[in-house]
């Protein structure tokens, strides 16, 4: 067996082994009895074991600590988070889409591990490859001034949009541009129940909602994602900006432990959150770039908070009557709300301060009833109906309040 070696030193890996891409072909799968992780005297030893070499970067990330591994498509079916987790290094692992092309796996680290050299070993008899990474245990500081994602602008987050504070609104004699946003994907599942993921369910209702707008011939429709891919909080924003978006609506179906908690809730904008839940809620949904691997170093607002402050004077009224609209239409519908339906949080998806935006818990998959509904086709699509209605009602109002505004 003759066993080919590509190594590159990690701390500043671009895309490593990009000079054998003509050789790789195909999707790559892991081999879950090939990967695995070894406890060593000094930290670690983690194998992947794949149907092919394929082009890869790896790097750390800091508070908290943790390991990405970037890998040109690599299916992961078969292999159990549970097989990595048993390294006293690691306390968590997840692994998924991340980007059109590329998946990524993401492992918590108990501590401090400095990444060594890597070795991708491609076997030329087999073509079956195996990356080996070693981390070594260091302090808290050296392993933080070691983390840093590589600087390459294919990778880099958007840059903010520009906030038009003077920005029109919808006028009422062209079509609508509404932005829809299903919560998660790819690597980051969401809330999860049984053989159902809030990523994919969010996925489908999305698109079973577009339709039903696209079909009133009133409406345009902008997907954050269309498919299985992870898209950062804040590239959702921005893709809301370039589409000059008139309304901006997140779809969720949430899961709390106990599974008390059920029927739709609408959240718009707040500062301070309306109750305990609400702030919990936010900080599980804002920690969805973390989780999934994102630097966020540097992402604070770049826009003047004067400009924020007085595009929101005019958008958060609005926010809160399309929310008022979709709690109506919705009881109209016979759709289960929960107990408090109207609720303000700090969720990172609503801060686009020139674009009425509010993010829509249709369900909860820890409820018993709501995940029987959310799973239910012919439901979807007389909720999907009943969003549509409020949708139009909301357009109707706004564009006439528009109006007199610049009498």
């Amino acid at each position: 067996m003759v066993m080919r070696i590509v190594t590159g030193l990690v701390l500043a890996l671009g895309l490593a082994g990009a000079a054998l891409a003509a050789d790789f072909t195909g999707r790559a799968r892991v081999l879950p009895d090939q990967t695995t992780v070894q406890d060593t005297d000094r930290g670690l030893t983690l194998t992947v074991g794949l149907t092919q070499g394929v082009p890869y970067r790896v790097f750390t990330l800091d508070d908290p600590a943790r390991l990405i591994a970037d890998f040109r498509e690599v299916d992961w079916t078969g292999l159990d988070a549970a097989r990595l987790t048993r390294s006293q290094g690691i306390k968590d692992a997840r692994f998924g889409q991340y980007r059109p092309g590329w998946t990524r796996m993401i492992l918590d680290l108990e501590g401090p591990l400095a990444l060594g050299a890597s070795d991708l070993r491609i076997d030329t008899d087999t073509g079956q490859a195996k990356l080996q990474l070693s981390l070594t245990r260091t302090t808290a500081a050296d392993f933080a001034a070691r983390s840093v994602a590589p600087a390459d602008p294919d990778w880099g987050m958007p840059a903010a949009a520009q906030v038009d504070p003077a920005r029109s609104r919808h006028g009422g004699d062209g079509k609508l541009t509404v932005v829809i946003d299903p919560g998660h994907g790819g690597v980051d599942p969401g809330a999860q129940r049984g053989k159902w993921d809030e990523k994919n369910l969010m996925l489908t209702f999305g698109l079973e909602l577009r339709d039903a707008l696209v079909r009133t011939g009133q409406v345009n429709v902008v997907l954050t994602r269309e498919v299985d891919d992870f898209v950062p909080l804040e590239t959702r924003v921005t893709i809301a900006h370039e589409a000059r978006a008139d309304l901006f609506i997140s779809l969720h179906a949430d899961a709390l432990e106990g599974g008390g908690a059920s029927g739709a809730t609408i959240y718009t904008l707040a500062e301070e959150a309306s109750d305990k839940a609400s702030q919990k809620l936010a900080e599980r949904h804002n920690r969805a770039d973390l989780l999934a691997g994102v630097d966020l170093t540097g992402q604070d607002d770049v826009v003047a908070h004067v400009l924020m402050d007085l595009a929101r004077t005019d958008t958060k009224p609005r926010a809160d009557r399309i929310a008022a609209e979709l709690l109506d239409a919705l009881k109209a519908n016979g759709n289960p709300m929960h107990s408090r339906p109207l609720r303000g949080a700090g969720f990172s998806v609503l801060k686009a301060p020139d674009i009425p935006s509010v993010l829509l818990e249709v369900g909860f998959l820890s409820s018993d009833r709501d995940r029987a509904n959310l799973t239910n086709p012919d439901w979807r699509a007389k909720t999907a109906g009943a969003i549509t209605a409020a949708i139009l009602d909301w357009a109707i109002a706004d564009a006439a309040e528009g109006q007199l505004i610049r009498q």
